[in-house]
């Protein structure tokens, strides 16, 4: 397997019964709140798999991620600074999260973002809006 450059984003993942662990890639520009919003996701029992850069990879008909082993267990508290977070290895990938500065459309047609020669659902979020963490939970909820 070729691994390739990991891509400026953060992960995280949340477990559902009788489904397992499922990720969700944060992206967007130095200062959007990747870490924030993971923070406020990791408050709410989901975990870290990687913070500021993010190794994605196929494998048969899925895609996953996994932190890089130098920067593992720790993610940036801004104003506090790094710190250890409870973190799940390697993990499928399910949704991505694009951050963006103004406000989403509010009925967008579904998008989704190719990574690693696959494609998963696109949700475009403000990161420091209140209702993001529940955004993204409603997003990869079972249905």
């Amino acid at each position: 397997m070729t691994v390739a450059p990991p891509l400026h984003a953060t992960a995280v993942a949340q477990w559902a019964p009788g489904i397992g662990w499922r990720a969700v890639l944060i992206s967007g520009p130095s200062g959007a709140g990747k870490s924030d919003l993971a923070l406020r996701l990791i408050g709410r029992g989901w975990r870290l798999v990687a913070d500021d850069y993010v190794h994605v990879f196929a494998s048969g008909e899925g895609l996953y991620v996994t932190a890089p082993d130098t920067i593992r267990g720790q993610i940036e508290a801004r104003g506090l600074g790094i710190i250890g977070a409870c973190v799940q290895g390697v993990v499928r990938l399910v949704l991505a999260v694009d951050l963006v500065e103004s406000a989403p459309e509010r009925l967008p047609d579904p998008e989704m973002r190719a990574l690693a020669g696959q494609s998963v659902p696109l949700l475009r979020l403000t990161g420091f809006e209140a209702s993001a963490v529940e955004k993204v939970a409603a997003a990869i909820a079972p249905l």
